[in-house]
């Protein structure tokens, strides 16, 4: 056996402050923690509706709250640029084919982002 030590490379806790495609990626990735929080109001929200009318008037009250619409505007920020980020790399790793050739990319992210605009007027006529 011999007595050397294996090198071990140094890392800092932010390594990936120095990298402009790493720090896109984290903030891409923090946009989850606005989500959780609107996830989770919407789900207490669901509870309270089902407790009865003073419940559901204590939640819309909570939700009234300056900070929480500050929160779920965030959320709602944060949710569409992940949306952006995700359409714009769909095309590149699933490319969609038609009739032997690949769809345009400008095509398929305005195809996704029409989908989402029509989902969104359903659901809005809906209620």
């Amino acid at each position: 056996m011999t007595n050397r030590k294996p090198y071990v490379r140094e890392m800092k806790r932010t390594w990936w402050k120095d990298h402009p495609f790493y720090r896109f990626y984290m903030v891409r990735e923090a946009t989850v923690l606005p989500l959780i929080f609107f996830t989770l109001c919407l789900t207490f929200g669901l509870g309270c509706l089902v407790k009865g009318p003073e419940a559901w008037q204590g939640w819309l009250d909570f939700m009234a709250n300056p900070v929480v619409i500050v929160l779920n505007i965030l959320a709602l920020a944060g949710s569409l640029f992940h949306a952006q980020t995700f359409f714009s790399m769909m095309p590149q790793v699933m490319p969609i084919k038609v009739k032997g050739k690949a769809l345009d990319k400008k095509v398929v992210v305005l195809a996704q982002w029409a989908a989402v605009a029509a989902i969104s007027l359903f659901v809005l006529v809906l209620v």
